[in-house]
Protein backbone atom coordinates (compact mmCIF):
# COMPACT_ATOMS: atom_id res chain seq x y z
CA UNK A 1 0.00 0.00 0.00
CA UNK A 2 1.12 3.34 -0.97
CA UNK A 3 0.49 7.07 -1.35
CA UNK A 4 -3.06 8.50 -0.38
CA UNK A 5 -4.04 5.03 0.58
CA UNK A 6 -1.63 3.94 3.17
CA UNK A 7 -2.01 7.63 4.61
CA UNK A 8 -5.71 7.09 4.45
CA UNK A 9 -4.80 4.20 6.67
CA UNK A 10 -2.40 5.35 9.23
CA UNK A 11 -4.83 8.02 10.07
CA UNK A 12 -7.64 6.35 10.25
CA UNK A 13 -5.20 4.36 13.47
CA UNK A 14 -4.25 7.92 14.79
CA UNK A 15 -7.40 7.93 16.96
CA UNK A 16 -6.17 5.19 19.47
CA UNK A 17 -2.74 6.20 19.09
CA UNK A 18 -0.74 6.51 22.68
CA UNK A 19 2.99 7.11 23.06
CA UNK A 20 4.88 5.75 25.89
CA UNK A 21 8.27 6.36 27.39
CA UNK A 22 9.69 3.62 29.66
CA UNK A 23 12.76 3.76 31.26
CA UNK A 24 15.61 1.27 31.25
CA UNK A 25 17.15 -0.40 34.04
CA UNK A 26 20.77 -0.19 32.33
CA UNK A 27 21.70 1.92 29.76
CA UNK A 28 21.66 0.29 26.67
CA UNK A 29 23.66 0.78 23.09
CA UNK A 30 22.89 4.70 24.75
CA UNK A 31 19.53 4.29 25.36
CA UNK A 32 17.76 5.03 29.14
CA UNK A 33 14.58 5.45 27.81
CA UNK A 34 13.10 3.52 25.30
CA UNK A 35 9.95 5.16 23.74
CA UNK A 36 7.48 4.41 20.91
CA UNK A 37 3.54 4.75 19.61
CA UNK A 38 1.10 2.11 19.93
CA UNK A 39 -1.64 1.51 17.20
CA UNK A 40 -4.83 -0.70 17.82
CA UNK A 41 -7.01 -2.08 14.83
CA UNK A 42 -9.45 -4.83 14.29
CA UNK A 43 -6.48 -7.35 14.59
CA UNK A 44 -4.99 -5.84 17.62
CA UNK A 45 -2.03 -3.73 18.45
CA UNK A 46 0.71 -2.84 17.20
CA UNK A 47 3.64 -0.85 18.34
CA UNK A 48 6.00 1.40 16.27
CA UNK A 49 9.24 2.13 17.90
CA UNK A 50 11.94 3.52 15.53
CA UNK A 51 14.62 5.24 17.64
CA UNK A 52 15.13 8.68 17.22
CA UNK A 53 18.21 9.18 14.77
CA UNK A 54 15.88 7.33 11.49
CA UNK A 55 14.30 9.21 9.17
CA UNK A 56 10.96 8.70 7.42
CA UNK A 57 12.31 6.18 4.80
CA UNK A 58 13.47 3.95 7.28
CA UNK A 59 10.87 4.62 9.95
CA UNK A 60 8.04 3.49 7.13
CA UNK A 61 9.37 -0.47 7.54
CA UNK A 62 8.81 0.01 11.44
CA UNK A 63 5.20 1.46 10.51
CA UNK A 64 4.70 -1.33 8.06
CA UNK A 65 5.47 -4.11 10.42
CA UNK A 66 2.81 -1.91 13.37
CA UNK A 67 0.43 -2.27 10.93
CA UNK A 68 0.56 -5.70 10.05
CA UNK A 69 0.24 -6.50 13.38
CA UNK A 70 -3.44 -4.03 14.09
CA UNK A 71 -4.65 -4.93 10.90
CA UNK A 72 -3.70 -7.88 9.45
CA UNK A 73 -2.26 -10.11 12.10
CA UNK A 74 0.40 -12.98 11.53
CA UNK A 75 1.17 -16.00 9.57
CA UNK A 76 -0.06 -19.34 11.70
CA UNK A 77 3.21 -20.39 14.00
CA UNK A 78 4.68 -23.66 13.56
CA UNK A 79 5.57 -23.85 17.25
CA UNK A 80 4.20 -22.42 20.43
CA UNK A 81 6.50 -21.16 22.21
CA UNK A 82 10.25 -19.96 21.40
CA UNK A 83 13.61 -20.48 23.19
CA UNK A 84 15.21 -17.36 24.21
CA UNK A 85 18.59 -16.32 25.52
CA UNK A 86 19.30 -13.76 28.61
CA UNK A 87 20.53 -10.84 27.62
CA UNK A 88 23.36 -9.38 29.96
CA UNK A 89 24.47 -5.43 29.29
CA UNK A 90 28.05 -3.89 30.11
CA UNK A 91 27.37 -4.37 33.82
CA UNK A 92 30.19 -5.92 35.77
CA UNK A 93 31.14 -10.05 36.85
CA UNK A 94 28.46 -9.92 39.94
CA UNK A 95 25.52 -8.93 37.92
CA UNK A 96 26.37 -10.45 35.31
CA UNK A 97 26.33 -13.19 37.13
CA UNK A 98 23.43 -12.50 38.94
CA UNK A 99 21.31 -11.95 35.88
CA UNK A 100 21.90 -15.30 34.09
CA UNK A 101 21.29 -16.97 37.34
CA UNK A 102 17.78 -15.26 38.06
CA UNK A 103 16.46 -16.51 34.50
CA UNK A 104 15.66 -19.67 33.44
CA UNK A 105 17.44 -19.43 29.81
CA UNK A 106 20.60 -21.71 29.27
CA UNK A 107 21.60 -18.92 26.40
CA UNK A 108 23.40 -15.82 26.95
CA UNK A 109 24.05 -13.16 25.03
CA UNK A 110 26.76 -11.02 26.77
CA UNK A 111 27.59 -6.96 25.22
CA UNK A 112 30.97 -6.81 24.73
CA UNK A 113 33.16 -3.79 23.44
CA UNK A 114 31.18 -0.87 25.37
CA UNK A 115 33.01 2.23 25.07
CA UNK A 116 35.14 3.15 27.94
CA UNK A 117 35.73 -0.02 29.14
CA UNK A 118 38.56 -2.96 28.50
CA UNK A 119 38.79 -6.43 26.96
CA UNK A 120 39.39 -7.28 30.56
CA UNK A 121 36.20 -6.21 31.14
CA UNK A 122 34.68 -8.18 28.91
CA UNK A 123 36.72 -11.46 29.64
CA UNK A 124 35.27 -11.17 33.30
CA UNK A 125 31.72 -10.46 32.15
CA UNK A 126 31.91 -13.79 29.91
CA UNK A 127 33.92 -15.69 32.69
CA UNK A 128 31.25 -14.73 35.39
CA UNK A 129 28.16 -15.94 32.87
CA UNK A 130 30.28 -19.03 31.89
CA UNK A 131 30.55 -19.72 35.96
CA UNK A 132 26.58 -19.00 36.27
CA UNK A 133 25.58 -21.45 33.10
CA UNK A 134 28.27 -24.18 33.77
CA UNK A 135 29.36 -26.49 31.17
CA UNK A 136 26.46 -26.73 29.64
CA UNK A 137 24.90 -23.57 28.59
CA UNK A 138 25.29 -21.11 25.37
CA UNK A 139 27.35 -18.04 25.11
CA UNK A 140 27.46 -15.83 22.67
CA UNK A 141 29.34 -12.27 22.58
CA UNK A 142 27.64 -8.83 20.94
CA UNK A 143 30.36 -6.67 19.92
CA UNK A 144 27.87 -3.91 17.71
CA UNK A 145 30.49 -3.74 15.44
CA UNK A 146 32.84 -1.95 17.92
CA UNK A 147 36.22 -3.67 16.82
CA UNK A 148 38.36 -3.07 14.14
CA UNK A 149 39.41 -6.86 12.41
CA UNK A 150 42.59 -7.18 14.58
CA UNK A 151 41.06 -6.20 17.84
CA UNK A 152 38.61 -8.90 17.04
CA UNK A 153 40.99 -11.37 16.63
CA UNK A 154 42.50 -10.44 19.66
CA UNK A 155 39.23 -10.36 21.64
CA UNK A 156 37.71 -13.48 20.01
CA UNK A 157 40.87 -15.12 20.72
CA UNK A 158 40.96 -14.59 24.46
CA UNK A 159 36.85 -15.01 24.90
CA UNK A 160 36.81 -17.96 22.75
CA UNK A 161 38.33 -19.69 26.02
CA UNK A 162 35.20 -19.77 27.64
CA UNK A 163 33.29 -21.47 24.79
CA UNK A 164 31.25 -19.27 22.45
CA UNK A 165 28.12 -20.26 20.53
CA UNK A 166 28.75 -17.38 17.91
CA UNK A 167 30.35 -13.67 18.09
CA UNK A 168 27.12 -11.01 17.02
CA UNK A 169 28.64 -8.18 14.35
CA UNK A 170 32.41 -8.18 15.92
CA UNK A 171 32.82 -5.35 13.11
CA UNK A 172 31.16 -2.65 11.15
CA UNK A 173 31.47 -3.43 7.78
CA UNK A 174 30.65 -6.52 5.80
CA UNK A 175 34.16 -6.27 4.29
CA UNK A 176 35.33 -6.26 8.22
CA UNK A 177 33.20 -9.38 9.09
CA UNK A 178 34.21 -11.28 5.65
CA UNK A 179 37.69 -10.93 6.44
CA UNK A 180 37.49 -11.73 9.78
CA UNK A 181 35.23 -14.67 9.01
CA UNK A 182 38.49 -16.14 7.24
CA UNK A 183 40.52 -16.14 9.83
CA UNK A 184 38.58 -17.24 12.93
CA UNK A 185 37.48 -20.26 13.73
CA UNK A 186 34.02 -19.12 15.44
CA UNK A 187 30.79 -18.69 13.27
CA UNK A 188 29.94 -14.78 12.96
CA UNK A 189 25.87 -13.59 13.46
CA UNK A 190 25.24 -10.34 11.29
CA UNK A 191 23.04 -8.11 13.08
CA UNK A 192 23.68 -4.05 12.47
CA UNK A 193 24.84 -5.14 8.72
CA UNK A 194 20.79 -6.19 8.17
CA UNK A 195 18.29 -3.23 8.13
CA UNK A 196 16.62 -3.75 5.01
CA UNK A 197 15.10 -6.52 3.06
CA UNK A 198 17.91 -6.62 0.74
CA UNK A 199 21.09 -6.79 3.32
CA UNK A 200 21.14 -10.21 4.58
CA UNK A 201 21.40 -11.47 0.63
CA UNK A 202 24.47 -8.67 0.56
CA UNK A 203 25.46 -10.55 3.77
CA UNK A 204 25.36 -13.99 2.09
CA UNK A 205 27.33 -12.88 -0.90
CA UNK A 206 29.93 -11.32 0.99
CA UNK A 207 30.90 -14.44 2.91
CA UNK A 208 30.47 -12.02 6.02
CA UNK A 209 28.54 -14.25 8.30
CA UNK A 210 27.43 -17.85 9.35
CA UNK A 211 24.03 -16.66 10.80
CA UNK A 212 21.64 -13.80 10.39
CA UNK A 213 20.05 -11.64 13.03
CA UNK A 214 16.61 -10.78 11.86
CA UNK A 215 14.09 -8.38 13.13
CA UNK A 216 10.53 -7.68 12.54
CA UNK A 217 10.10 -3.75 12.95
CA UNK A 218 12.93 -3.10 10.97
CA UNK A 219 12.71 -5.16 8.14
CA UNK A 220 8.86 -4.31 7.66
CA UNK A 221 6.96 -6.88 9.49
CA UNK A 222 6.97 -10.69 10.04
CA UNK A 223 5.94 -11.56 6.39
CA UNK A 224 8.44 -10.02 4.99
CA UNK A 225 11.09 -10.73 7.42
CA UNK A 226 10.48 -14.09 6.56
CA UNK A 227 10.41 -13.61 3.02
CA UNK A 228 14.04 -12.43 3.84
CA UNK A 229 15.11 -15.11 5.85
CA UNK A 230 13.99 -17.49 2.64
CA UNK A 231 16.10 -15.87 0.24
CA UNK A 232 18.69 -15.79 2.43
CA UNK A 233 19.28 -18.68 3.23
CA UNK A 234 20.79 -18.84 6.65
CA UNK A 235 20.52 -19.84 9.37
CA UNK A 236 18.08 -17.06 11.80
CA UNK A 237 18.12 -15.60 15.42
CA UNK A 238 15.30 -13.61 15.69
CA UNK A 239 16.31 -10.58 18.03
CA UNK A 240 14.19 -7.61 19.49
CA UNK A 241 14.69 -3.76 19.40
CA UNK A 242 14.13 -3.27 23.04
CA UNK A 243 10.37 -2.80 22.27
CA UNK A 244 7.18 -3.33 25.01
CA UNK A 245 5.81 -6.59 25.18
CA UNK A 246 3.17 -5.11 21.50
CA UNK A 247 6.44 -4.73 19.78
CA UNK A 248 7.83 -7.87 21.20
CA UNK A 249 4.76 -9.82 20.32
CA UNK A 250 5.62 -9.18 16.51
CA UNK A 251 9.09 -10.85 16.54
CA UNK A 252 7.83 -13.73 18.80
CA UNK A 253 5.55 -14.33 15.87
CA UNK A 254 8.35 -14.41 13.19
CA UNK A 255 10.15 -16.38 15.28
CA UNK A 256 6.98 -19.04 15.80
CA UNK A 257 6.66 -19.07 11.83
CA UNK A 258 10.12 -19.73 10.91
CA UNK A 259 10.38 -23.62 9.51
CA UNK A 260 13.84 -24.27 11.38
CA UNK A 261 14.85 -22.01 14.62
CA UNK A 262 18.13 -24.01 15.57
CA UNK A 263 19.25 -21.19 18.07
CA UNK A 264 17.70 -19.79 21.33
CA UNK A 265 16.57 -16.32 20.22
CA UNK A 266 17.14 -12.61 21.42
CA UNK A 267 13.32 -11.82 22.39
CA UNK A 268 13.72 -12.11 26.15
CA UNK A 269 14.37 -8.14 26.71
CA UNK A 270 11.45 -7.16 28.77
CA UNK A 271 14.08 -7.32 32.10
CA UNK A 272 15.85 -4.38 30.49
CA UNK A 273 12.69 -2.33 30.82
CA UNK A 274 11.46 -0.85 33.92
CA UNK A 275 7.68 -1.47 33.16
CA UNK A 276 5.91 -2.91 30.19
CA UNK A 277 2.17 -1.38 28.54
CA UNK A 278 0.19 -4.77 29.53
CA UNK A 279 -1.23 -6.20 32.34
CA UNK A 280 0.63 -9.65 31.04
CA UNK A 281 4.05 -8.40 29.83
CA UNK A 282 6.17 -11.37 27.50
CA UNK A 283 8.56 -12.77 30.14
CA UNK A 284 10.50 -15.43 29.73
CA UNK A 285 9.91 -18.96 31.73
CA UNK A 286 12.18 -21.69 31.78
CA UNK A 287 13.85 -20.28 28.92
CA UNK A 288 10.87 -19.75 26.84
CA UNK A 289 8.66 -17.31 25.53
CA UNK A 290 5.02 -18.40 24.76
CA UNK A 291 3.87 -17.51 21.30
CA UNK A 292 0.65 -14.77 21.68
CA UNK A 293 -0.21 -11.57 21.03
CA UNK A 294 0.35 -9.02 23.26
CA UNK A 295 -2.43 -5.83 24.20
CA UNK A 296 -2.01 -2.67 25.73
CA UNK A 297 -3.46 -2.00 29.17
CA UNK A 298 -4.82 1.32 29.77
CA UNK A 299 -4.02 1.75 33.20
CA UNK A 300 -0.55 0.11 33.22
CA UNK A 301 -0.07 2.48 29.95
CA UNK A 302 -0.73 5.63 31.66
CA UNK A 303 2.17 5.09 34.02
CA UNK A 304 4.35 5.37 31.00
CA UNK A 305 2.33 7.91 28.63
CA UNK A 306 4.27 10.22 26.77
CA UNK A 307 3.58 13.16 24.05
CA UNK A 308 1.62 11.68 21.12
CA UNK A 309 2.43 15.01 18.79
CA UNK A 310 5.83 14.28 17.71
CA UNK A 311 4.89 10.44 17.14
CA UNK A 312 1.52 11.06 14.85
CA UNK A 313 4.24 13.71 13.24
CA UNK A 314 6.68 10.81 12.17
CA UNK A 315 3.78 7.88 11.29
CA UNK A 316 2.40 10.24 9.00
CA UNK A 317 5.50 11.00 7.84
CA UNK A 318 6.65 7.57 7.35
CA UNK A 319 3.42 6.68 5.72
CA UNK A 320 4.55 8.10 2.31
CA UNK A 321 7.32 5.99 2.03
CA UNK A 322 5.00 2.68 2.65
CA UNK A 323 5.90 -0.19 0.21
CA UNK A 324 8.90 2.12 -1.72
Amino acid sequence: MTGAPARDEVAGLLDSMRAFAIPMRTRFRGITVREGALIEGPAGWGEFSPFAEYGPRECARWLACALEAATAGWPAPVRDQVPVNVTVPAVGPAAAHALVTASGCRTAKVKVAEPGQSLADDVARVEAVRDALGSGGAIRVDANGAWDVGQARRALRELGAFGLEYAEQPCATLAEMAELRRTVDMPLAADESIRRAEDPLAVRAAGAADIVVLKAQPLGGVRAALRVARACGLPVVVSSAVESSVGLAAGVALAAALPELPYACGLATMSLLTGDVTAEPLTERDGALPVRAAAADPERLSAWDADPAPWRARMLAAAEFLGS
